[in-house]
């Protein structure tokens, strides 16, 4: 049995997340970080709740725009990273929120640099650490990302 991860799906996950933070920046749109750190906490939480991959699931793969790249590969791990990026636009917004503008940037500006090295790279950090984690018997998941499994 093998577990498929569709990395087209992530792939507009990550440069949605590029996009949107660089016009967020651009226009100075702090509800636009706040925005991004929603989507991804939720689609963090409740995987099948993420906005972006549903975007790719509904729109641009049914279109024809994009088409699957299913490959045999842990969801666990590409969860945890952007459950991380979250994170660090919660912490973001809060500093924009406070006024704390170059704190609140520079969180946001991390996340776009490390979606940016995994879409165009093909390192995701956040995996990284996962497994480093893992290696060091912490086991950093949610029920709820509980792979499908496929035969």
């Amino acid at each position: 049995m093998t577990t498929k991860v569709d990395h087209a799906a992530l792939r507009v996950n990550q440069a949605s997340i590029i996009a949107l933070l660089a016009i967020a920046f651009v226009s100075n749109a702090l509800w636009l970080v706040a925005f991004v750190a929603a989507v991804m906490v939720v689609g963090t939480i409740w995987p099948q709740a993420g906005l972006f991959k549903f975007v790719y699931a509904r729109v641009l793969r049914p279109a024809g725009i994009l088409k699957p790249d299913l490959r045999d590969d842990d969801p666990q791990p590409h969860l945890f990273a952007q459950g991380l990026g979250g994170i660090f636009l919660i912490f973001s917004s809060l500093f924009l929120w406070l006024n704390l503008a170059v704190v609140g940037w520079l969180l946001a500006g991390i996340v776009v640099v490390l979606a940016a090295v995994n879409l165009f790279l093909q390192f995701c950090l956040g995996c990284f650490m996962y497994y480093q984690l893992e290696r060091a018997g912490i086991h950093a998941a949610l029920p709820s990302w509980q792979p499908v499994r496929r035969s």
